[in-house]
């Protein structure tokens, strides 16, 4: 019997068993430019089902039919690993797992499984009526919100670390078995809330054993929401010469320190960062070839973009977003070239002028159409204004905001060094410095954003941005993600998160750390049939 027939049998009707090369092809497809061979995609529609998959893979682990099971949420991971596994494995799709439920509408708790999207997430709650804010991230309406939150990923809305803001976890252990917090085993209610609202439980913390890891499944989190906010303002200031950035750096940093629970999180942008989203490739999508520093220039001067911009926002109530917003005129004291507010007379006036003579403005309408997206992100409402980056050099799809982008699908090619910057101005001047140095010489657009994640800490997101079919730009791609990382790390800037291809090159097993996962994974994976080699080095 072949494998395909035995899983078929072992799972419910509701499952589909996918081996169709067509319609593996959706899974295959992977903007890292890996090449990969899934066989078999086996996508769920009860947590049941995960459990007879993994009985059936212990069943067939010492047989000719032996297989490891590769879960994903939605794999819409655009420039980490998409939906690819790191080893032969039966793809398990959670994407139909999409159930939500109202812990305490009034307390803001609310528990995902696997397949709820951004997008998703937001209807249900405009449904209900809810008003409550989506932990939005730039990669889009149809990415995970459980998957991100297990990447410990973040974004700009008031509860920047969306890990943080997960309060309760289920998880399925490679024996079927589920594991919840202590508090959860305690509790005697019927309600069986306690647990949903205190992150940490009683005893050893578990939950963060199962982010960037193979130990478990987790086929549901709880997150806490933000409710929406009473008022609402996004801050942006310009500066227009490159070495004002200490400057930029030092603002920053005062508002996020004495600012806090009331800014949410901050983005640093430099001049081609802003350039790749507002114009198209002026050397064609083709070509593997850096801009100039005329190029950039000429695009700054049509879209008035500066050297560096800060885009952050005020949450809060009304008279508290006003306070808030004198401090930051108050810290920023006329150093900056502009200052723009969203409240601003200004930007009211200009959209009245775009609506009014839209062929007469075609660029400034096209500016004011990225600062609403942004706004609307900042608000918790996902959007694609930030997907058009992964098609710069795309030359066989330009990305349309009437169409729902897919950076796989459309063969984008998109890598992403990600590595933790103190919040320096010494230590972000040097790493600027390294990106600006290494980039070019791999024919890679140096494009730089810094993302506060405190006061004390930035992640840098550099989008390493490459024709996907183009063999000699996927080379250069791979080799300049290589360098970055590995100078980078002599300088402490160690990424957050990682790739597959370089958590099998950087991840040193014999050291202490990942001794201690290969003992749990021993401990609670012993066959090893949850993604082998997944953030836990072989020995």
């Amino acid at each position: 019997m072949q494998l395909a027939e035995r899983i078929t049998q072992c799972l419910s009707s509701a499952c589909e068993v996918i081996t169709g090369s067509d319609a593996l092809l959706a899974y295959e497809q992977n903007c890292e430019a890996q090449a990969t061979a899934t066989s078999l995609v086996v996508k769920v529609a009860t947590e049941q089902d995960i459990r007879q998959l993994l009985q059936l893979a212990s069943q067939l682990r010492h047989t000719d039919d032996a297989f490891a099971i590769f879960p994903i949420s939605t794999g819409k991971n655009w420039g980490y690993n998409s939906a690819t596994p790191n080893s032969p494995a039966v793809l398990l799709d959670l994407s139909g797992l999409r159930q939500i439920r109202v812990i305490d509408a009034t307390l803001g708790l609310f528990a995902v499984q696997p397949g709820v999207t951004q997008q998703l997430l937001r209807d249900f709650l405009d449904q209900q009526q809810l008003a409550f804010m989506v932990p939005v991230t730039g990669a889009g309406p149809d990415c995970s919100i459980l998957g991100n939150a297990l990447e410990r990923g973040y974004g700009i809305t008031p509860y920047t670390d969306h890990f943080g803001a997960v309060t309760a976890m289920r998880a399925m252990l490679a024996d079927g078995s589920i594991v919840q917090s202590a508090v959860a085993e305690l509790d005697q209610s019927q309600e069986g809330l306690i647990d949903h609202t205190y992150k940490y439980g009683v005893g050893p913390y578990l939950d963060g054993l199962w982010t960037q890891s193979n130990l478990a499944i987790v086929t549901e989190i709880t997150v806490r929401l933000k409710v929406n906010p009473a008022a609402f303002d996004a801050f942006y200031i310009q500066f227009q010469d490159d070495q004002q950035f200490e400057l930029a750096q030092q603002i920053v940093f005062q508002i996020l320190r004495d600012l806090e629970g009331v800014v949410g999180s901050v983005n640093i942008m430099d001049r081609r960062r802003v350039a790749a989203m507002m114009a198209v490739n002026p050397n064609g999508a083709a070509a593997h070839q850096v801009m100039t520093e005329q190029q950039v220039s000429d695009i700054a001067k049509a879209y008035d973009i500066p050297a560096w911009t800060i885009a952050g926002t005020l949450y809060g109530r009304p008279k508290v977003v006003a306070a808030a917003k004198a401090e930051v005129k108050s810290i920023i004291g006329g150093r900056a070239n502009k200052v723009l507010f969203s409240s601003s007379a200004l930007i009211k006036i200009g959209r009245l002028a775009v609506k009014l003579l839209p062929a007469l403005l075609a660029k400034p309408a096209k500016m004011l159409a990225s600062l609403d997206a942004g706004i609307q992100i900042m608000r918790g409402v996902p959007n694609q204004v930030a997907l058009p980056l992964a098609y710069w050099r795309n030359p066989r799809v330009a990305p349309a905001a009437s169409v729902r982008l897919n950076p796989a699908r459309d063969q984008c090619g998109l890598l992403w060094y990600a590595p933790l910057v103190p919040m320096r101005a010494e230590a972000m001047r040097a790493f600027i410095q390294h990106i600006r140095t290494l980039c070019p010489k791999y024919g890679i657009e140096p494009m730089i954003t810094f993302t506060s994640l405190r006061h004390d800490t930035v992640d840098s997101t550099i989008p390493i941005v490459f024709n996907r079919l183009d063999p000699n730009a996927v080379a250069q791609a791979k080799a300049c993600l290589a360098e970055l990382v590995a100078v980078g790390l002599k300088y402490g800037w160690v990424p957050y998160r990682l790739n597959l291809q370089q958590q099998a090159e950087l991840l040193q097993a014999d050291t202490p750390f990942w001794q201690v996962v290969q003992r749990l994974k021993q401990a609670l994976d012993p066959e090893v049939l949850i993604s082998p080699g997944r953030y836990c080095p072989k020995l």
